[in-house]
């Protein structure tokens, strides 16, 4: 297809694709006259996954380029290839206070989290404590109980995440898989949080009705009186 019809089935502007093109995110066309390129489905399948990272994702161009260049070695183990992708990561907002750092590495330790994909901290830990820093600057101090529902809820994500890479025995699938599913995970997983808590914000917090609005939701649901009846 040409460079106009790639941009039609991806949605994606032509000058995008020549970005993308121009930075490594997306391999060239082939050559097929003086002026003309062609592409194939194998490029729409790899634009759609770089529109993916880049606008769900969040990450930058130079992080994209991270996660493709892994997806694309076939020499990388599964655990560099995670160690990457967490790498990839938009970094904390501001540098966590030392404080915040030892509640995070002491919450892992009694967790029992260890780490192995990369000789580097991962970068949960200082976007975890950053957290508890804004928390703590916006005056909410009682925090530990939430740090322990986090914990757990964190485990039964990760371990769903795990199930997931190990639902196939073809490497490249889980290497894809791994690439892709960590920064996409994290968007996926807020959203789903972001609609339960609704869910359960209604649940548990939704006033009962006042004793004039049960009397007049008893008249509205009467139906029609007679003359001398009582409502």
């Amino acid at each position: 297809m040409r460079i106009s019809e790639l941009a039609d089935v991806t949605d994606v502007p032509v000058a995008s694709i020549k970005y993308y093109v121009r930075e490594g995110l997306l391999w060239p066309g082939e050559r097929v006259g003086h002026n003309q390129t062609a592409y194939t489905d194998a490029h729409a399948d790899r634009l759609r996954l770089v529109r993916a990272l880049l606008e769900v994702g969040r990450l930058s161009i130079a992080s994209a380029k991270q996660v493709i260049a892994a997806i694309d070695e076939p020499e990388l183990e599964l655990l560099e290839v995670l160690g990457i992708a967490q790498q990839s990561l938009p970094a904390a907002p501001s540098r966590p206070t030392p404080e915040s750092l030892g509640r995070v590495e002491a919450l892992a330790t009694e967790r029992g989290w260890t780490s192995f994909c990369t000789p580097t901290p991962n970068p949960g830990l200082a976007l975890a404590a950053a957290a508890l820093d804004g928390m703590h600057a916006s005056g909410l101090e009682n925090v530990q109980p939430l740090l322990g529902s986090f914990a757990e809820a964190a485990e039964t994500a990760a371990r769903a995440d795990v199930d997931f890479v190990l639902s196939t025995t073809n490497r490249d699938d889980q290497i894809r898989t791994v690439a892709v599913g960590i920064p996409l995970g994290d968007a996926l997983f807020a959203g789903l949080r972001r609609m339960a808590q609704e869910s359960e914000s209604a649940r548990r917090l939704e006033t009962a009705p006042t004793t004039q609005e049960s009397e007049l939701a008893r008249g509205l649901g009467a139906g029609p009186t007679t003359p001398g009846s009582t409502p």
